[in-house]
């Protein structure tokens, strides 16, 4: 989602300038690439590029074909072949080992069309909610749908997509099929697009602030909440998406909370962070993180039990007390660190190891 933000905020940048824009789109990859179907890049009429479609071997020549998409207006699909040992013939630098299938679109400058990729793209971001998004192409033709929704499909389409945009919101996974319309064969990606990680950062000192800092760079939603007005402040927090001066008993109710929603209590005030977690009793989430030693942790869900407040064995899950991985931390930054690296293990529910240890591919299988 990170990347998508970033785009979102390139086009917008470059449609102040008059600029013409392309959107490239990795839509299906056989074999290995650095980047997986659904990664994206923007590049304007300057050759500015935003995002990345590969660890940078295709991005030269994708450039290019950007610029020629945006030159004669018309969509794209261009199939790079990296299991060629023979790079000369692409005239680019491979470093991976497989089949990548880029579509390059052509962006209206300032176009406000709901049906418009950019603004497919703007309203999964705002949503925070699961999105579908579909690239269609074909590899016979020039007839390519590019990114969509199926609301904008023919109906015919709608209907033999249905099942399988289904499947899409039931595994919660990606996937590729082919149809066959109009006597000519159709290639559909079909995305399923997760909102950003929204992180609530209750306190607001110092030690705050790495983990805000590297929380935004990862392109979580950073929300900043604390009693305290002279700390909770854009000044000190430019990088947070809301700011929230509260009382510990309102925070919960302020959160507009959901399935990627983190909490992590950090105003070193014990007493503030147990009004907030006797709050967040009832709120499904996946993680609460809380700064300090086990015997913190153990103390406050006694005192919480003497207040009749009781977390169940399914909710005690969720608290990760004291937060963060063992990665030796010792600063600030190291803590905030290993605080963003455990949050985001919960979230993409991945028990994290060395790399070198695994046995299978290091990305999952998303179609």
């Amino acid at each position: 989602m990170k990347e998508i933000k970033d785009i979102i905020a390139a086009y917008d940048a470059a449609c102040r300038l008059q600029q013409q824009t392309a959107l490239a789109t990795v839509v299906h990859v056989d074999g290995s690439s650095y980047r997986r179907p659904g990664a994206r890049m923007l590049v304007n009429e300057t050759g500015e590029l935003t995002g990345a479609i590969s660890g940078g071997c295709l991005e030269g020549d994708a450039l290019k074909k950007a610029l020629l998409a945006m030159h004669q207006d018309k969509k794209k699909i261009v199939v790079y072949d990296t299991t060629d040992e023979d790079d000369a013939k692409l005239g680019i630098q491979l470093g991976c080992n497989g089949i990548v299938s880029i579509l390059f679109e052509p962006l209206r400058i300032n176009d406000t069309n709901e049906h418009a990729p950019i603004q497919l793209l703007r309203k999964a971001v705002a949503d925070r909610k699961p999105a579908q998004l579909i690239c269609g192409y074909a590899l016979e033709d020039d007839q390519h749908f590019g990114t969509t929704t199926a609301e904008f499909l023919p109906l015919s389409l709608q209907q033999q997509l249905a099942e399988p945009i289904a499947s899409v919101i039931a595994t919660e996974k990606s996937d590729h099929v082919m149809v066959a319309w109009e006597g000519k064969k159709h290639q559909f990606f079909i995305q399923w697009v997760q909102p950003s990680i929204q992180l609530v950062i209750v306190g607001a000192g110092n030690d705050v602030m790495p983990l805000a800092q590297i929380a935004a760079t990862l392109g979580w939603d950073v929300v900043i909440a604390d009693g305290r007005k002279t700390h909770a402040t854009h000044q000190r927090f430019p990088m947070a998406n809301r700011i929230l001066i509260s009382k510990p008993e309102e925070v919960a109710g302020k959160l507009q909370a959901d399935a990627k929603t983190a909490v992590a209590l950090m105003t070193h005030n014990y007493n503030y962070d147990l009004a907030v977690l006797s709050t967040l009793q009832s709120t499904p989430l996946p993680y609460i993180g809380l700064l300090g030693p086990v015997t913190k942790r153990n103390r406050m869900l006694h005192d919480l039990e003497l207040q009749g407040i009781h977390y169940n064995e399914k909710q005690l899950q969720t608290i990760y007390g004291p937060t963060g991985l063992d990665l030796g931390a010792e600063t600030a930054a190291e803590i905030a660190l290993s605080i963003a690296a455990e949050i985001m293990s919960v979230m993409h529910q991945q028990s994290p190891i060395h790399l070198r240890e695994k046995s299978l591919p290091i990305h999952a299988a998303t179609i």
